[in-house]
């Protein structure tokens, strides 16, 4: 009986730490009107030259149309724009436009923000362990059911 009161308590904490968890990291990119998935990909753009699709899908472990609709969204928003590869022009690189660095710019400082919120309320040990458990949970159960 006690594993099944613990399984309900991590029901509820998983659904009200999820829906807070969605409203945080979105919170700060809903001004240009993307999700935080797309905003990772911005991100991710930003810090690295010449990333393609299937580059980010392999990365983020999903497949390829998942990232093909965050980046249709991204290019119809003009944040993002796509430029074949010089040496293979079926390769298509990826690149922030002007907006989409200031789009970037602009997130990553209200994310940075508020996750130091985080840090400053539970420090940093703890936030730590919570990274370590969370990773290791990951690790030992995340793959067991695919």
């Amino acid at each position: 009986m006690a594993n099944e009161a613990l399984l309900n308590e991590s029901i509820d904490v998983y659904i009200h730490f999820l829906k807070y968890l969605d409203a945080f990291v979105s919170k700060p990119a809903a001004e240009y009107n993307i999700s935080f998935e797309q905003y990772l990909i911005l991100h991710d753009v930003s810090q690295e030259a010449d990333l393609t699709l299937m580059e980010i899908a392999s990365r983020r472990n999903v497949t390829r149309s998942a990232v093909s609709r965050q980046i249709r969204s991204l290019l119809s928003k003009q944040l993002i724009k796509q430029s074949p590869d010089r040496a293979d022009r079926r390769r298509l690189k990826l690149s922030l436009t002007a907006r989409g660095k200031t789009a970037e710019a602009q997130i990553s400082e209200r994310v940075t923000h508020r996750f130091s919120a985080w840090i400053n309320e539970f420090g940093e040990t703890q936030a730590k362990q919570v990274l370590t458990f969370i990773r290791e949970f990951g690790t030992k159960f995340a793959d067991e059911d695919q």
